[in-house]
């Protein structure tokens, strides 16, 4: 099952489970915020993904983070849904390490 890693109180993560809910998709929410064990995880799979070159330095998080069952990644969450037929409900701005954007 598709994982998505996030926390509750990013914007971004926020919007991303609302557009799954409202496509009826079913993904595993992984709140790093909530649980040592999947921030853990998390950092692991951003440690060794290309998909978070960007992000790492950058003072971004890399959340919202879908992790498909294949273990490929994505952070373009909106893109995965269009390519799917779905619309998007477009978020606002994202959070960054020095709290800008929440």
């Amino acid at each position: 099952m598709l994982k998505i890693y996030g926390r509750d109180d990013c914007p971004d993560c926020v919007a991303c489970k609302a557009n799954f809910d409202e496509a009826g998709l079913e993904y595993d929410f992984r709140d790093i915020g909530k649980s040592l064990k999947d921030m853990a995880i998390f950092l692991k799979i951003r440690d060794i993904n290309e998909e978070f070159d960007d992000i790492v330095g950058s003072g971004k998080i890399g959340i919202p983070a879908l992790v498909f069952e294949d273990r490929s990644v994505t952070l373009d969450w909106e893109a995965y849904l269009e390519e799917h037929g779905y619309l998007v409900e477009k978020p606002g701005s994202s959070c960054s390490v020095d709290g800008s954007g929440c």
